[in-house]
């Protein structure tokens, strides 16, 4: 089956996908995406993942391209019409087109683009061996919280790892405290058992898998701490892990070839990962 693209209200041959030379998005990283798996042609989360775009579209002052009720139904069609029943939906709004100049344009229409990708399903060895991480300096702008396409100094750490054959790296502030990784959230587990993550506050894009997880933590009565925590915190933890759309929970067990406790899969990781498993199956139907 042919894969299709939605452009402005188009649904169209992913080849044939385009939009305008001058469109902000473009030129000036002027707009906000988001990135949905779903299963079993649902989507997982989908609504905590519209309130973040939402709040992104705020916080640059971007009109909402059409209502989010309309927003569904294109993803559904969208889904539909790739005929995939696991995978990835990808949606981006920009400020739309206008003459290149830096202030925002009066009367300019949003411009929407969604695409469809395979399933970024972890590897069956990532889960139960877990993956390593390199610390890289965080070189990102300071509202990280908006899910900007700007994402440069995040390419150039996610290279970075790549070279070094590592799955993440972890962005390392001024001060030594470990805000994130590259494109996922960061997690240290102390050795009394307390989970650390750092707040949802500018310094952080607030992941919905991240959300989630918390919450299933919390209900399963793990002492959760959300505060930053240094490389050396890091080094002597007992347990890491990531999360993020496509990374479900995975544990990190070295980060900048030095091990993370025994070096393996430790048991508050595992917990979550089960629990995170279950939550997936109870929207969506899929098991892993």
């Amino acid at each position: 089956m042919a894969r299709i693209s939605y452009v402005n209200g188009r649904y169209l041959h992913h080849a044939e996908a385009m939009v305008h030379v001058e469109d902000r998005g473009y030129q000036f990283a002027d707009g906000i995406y988001e990135y949905v798996a779903f299963y079993n042609r649902t989507l997982l989360d989908g609504p905590l993942h519209w309130r973040r775009l939402e709040l992104s579209l705020a916080a640059l002052a971007i009109e909402k391209p059409v209502s989010m009720a309309a927003l569904d139904i294109v993803v559904r069609e969208l889904i539909e019409r790739n005929g995939r029943e696991h995978g990835g939906l990808y949606v981006q709004v920009t400020r739309g087109v206008a003459r290149r100049d830096h202030p925002f344009p009066k009367q300019t229409k949003p411009a929407l683009v969604m695409t469809i990708c395979a399933p970024k399903f972890p590897k069956p060895q990532e889960i139960s061996q877990g993956v390593k991480v390199i610390t890289a300096a965080d070189q990102r702008w300071t509202r990280r919280d908006i899910k900007s396409v700007s994402l440069l100094a995040n390419v150039l750490a996610k290279q970075e790892a790549s070279r070094n054959q590592a799955r993440e790296a972890w962005l390392v502030e001024a001060d030594g405290r470990i805000s994130e990784g590259s494109v996922s959230n960061a997690y240290i587990v102390s050795k009394s058992g307390e989970l650390i993550t750092h707040p949802a506050d500018t310094h952080i894009l607030g992941g919905v898998t991240r959300d989630v997880v918390l919450r299933l933590a919390r209900k399963a009565g793990i002492k959760v701490s959300e505060r930053p925590f240094t490389l050396k915190e890091a080094q002597s933890a007992a347990e890491a892990f990531i999360t993020s759309t496509s990374a479900n929970v995975l544990p990190v067990v070295k980060i900048d070839d030095a091990p993370v406790g025994t070096g393996r899969l430790g048991d508050v990781t595992r917990t979550l990962q089960t629990l995170y498993a279950t939550h997936i199956f109870k929207q969506t139907g899929f098991q892993f």
